[in-house]
């Protein structure tokens, strides 16, 4: 009986996750993939990187795993920094970056309203660190200025207000590229005031493609820097932290605070280098594609809300007589289906060129529609009012 029992419970234990149709499941999705518009973020890693990812080496990250390690010493190396760490997500790497410069309260993080930190991240800054932040609006629409800074800047002996200890920058933000000149000029008067400065350079990647500025040049303003490799890499998972090894041994105890120790993370680590090395070149034909997404939706009469700097396009529906979730019921129709979210079109190293000209097409399509119907492109009347380009869909 007792045999019978153990016997019993290790047939309850068992899972198998596969099926017959599992590999053509998954081909079906890289196709979907290709012609999804939401995100960079679903990016699928190819059979070569996972091919190249499992000869990484074993070990528990929270020891020591020599392909991690490695991975850590390139970025930091490449970053201009001392240390770097791996970390499972962006959010995660944003976070305790910030926890870590952030000794004792009370706080506040300076940023742009538009930041990840602040609009994407749970309200993770004051949950996890107890800091104040203060979004700001750009006055150019595009980036933070120094004069921006300047005029948000919590600094001085008031007690009513919690002092600003870390400026946190995103680049690119929206797609869009922060100034490099400009981020020194803020860098510089932050440092005057000893306060720290920290980079979301989770596409970072993209700036550096798209300028030919060295990843050490754009990183050297920054105390410390986020960069993700799941996004517009391609990697499945993983960013790292980079600072100085004093600030990085800091973060590796609030890493494992956070829960955010891992075990055998060889694979992620030999993953993240495959794209470094591989998917790294794909980024120009990237935003080559996105600015003739650009190109194609103005030919059609529709107004770009923010242009195609690297990777993304944010458009205006109504423009046309349409609305998003009218385009995206469309696009699911289509003979091959395109996947859309609300304003924003995110261009990825797996989009395809199909999916660009079918894209553009249907916005023609629907375009002509609603003009026969009596459809008229309304002037717009600027009120100086900020909006939000990036309307999502409900």
């Amino acid at each position: 009986m007792e045999d019978q029992t153990k016997q019993s419970a290790i047939q309850d234990l068992k899972l198998d996750i596969l099926s017959k149709s599992s590999e053509a499941d998954n081909e079906l999705k890289r196709a979907q993939i290709a012609r999804t518009f939401i995100s960079d973020t679903i990016t699928a890693p190819s059979k070569e990187m996972y091919a190249y990812g499992v000869l990484a080496t074993l070990g528990d990250d929270v020891y020591h795993e020599p392909s991690t390690v490695a991975l850590e010493e390139h970025v930091a190396k490449i970053t201009g920094k001392e240390a770097g760490l791996f970390m499972p997500s962006g959010t995660m790497s944003n976070q305790i970056g910030l926890r870590t410069h952030l000794m004792q309260p009370p706080y506040t993080i300076l940023c742009d309203h538009r930041a990840h930190i602040y609009k994407y991240e749970v309200g993770g800054a004051a949950f996890h660190s107890g800091a104040h932040i203060t979004p700001v609006i750009p006055q150019n629409g595009h980036h933070m200025t120094l004069d921006d800074v300047k005029e948000n800047l919590i600094h001085g002996p008031d007690v009513h207000f919690a002092p600003t200890e870390v400026i946190a920058l995103e680049n690119t933000l929206n797609g869009t590229i922060f100034p490099q000149g400009e981020i020194v000029a803020i860098s510089d008067f932050a440092h005057s005031k000893g306060i720290k400065m920290h980079l979301d350079g989770a596409r970072i990647w993209h700036v550096a493609a798209e300028t030919g500025t060295s990843l050490k040049v754009l990183c050297d303003p920054f105390d410390s820097v986020s960069l993700c490799f799941s996004k517009g890499l391609g990697a499945p998972i993983g960013s790292v932290l980079v600072g100085t090894k004093e600030y990085i041994t800091r973060a590796r105890r609030i890493r494992k605070l956070f829960g955010g120790g891992m075990r055998q993370t060889g694979m992620l680590a030999g993953s993240a280098a495959y794209a470094l090395t591989h998917n790294f070149p794909l980024l120009p034909r990237v935003h080559a594609l996105a600015k003739k997404l650009q190109k194609g939706l103005e030919d059609t009469g529709v107004t770009i809300t923010s242009p195609a700097e690297t990777c993304m396009i944010f458009y205006d529906a109504p423009s046309i007589g349409t609305t998003y979730d009218e385009i995206a019921e469309r696009a699911l129709q289509l003979p091959e289906p395109l996947f859309l979210g609300g304003s924003r079109l995110v261009v990825h190293i797996q989009t395809s060129d199909a999916a660009v000209n079918d894209f553009l097409k249907l916005i023609a399509t629907i375009a002509e529609e609603k003009k026969k119907a009596g459809f008229v492109k309304p002037q717009v009347q600027q009120n100086g009012k900020y909006h939000d380009v990036y309307v999502r869909r409900h």
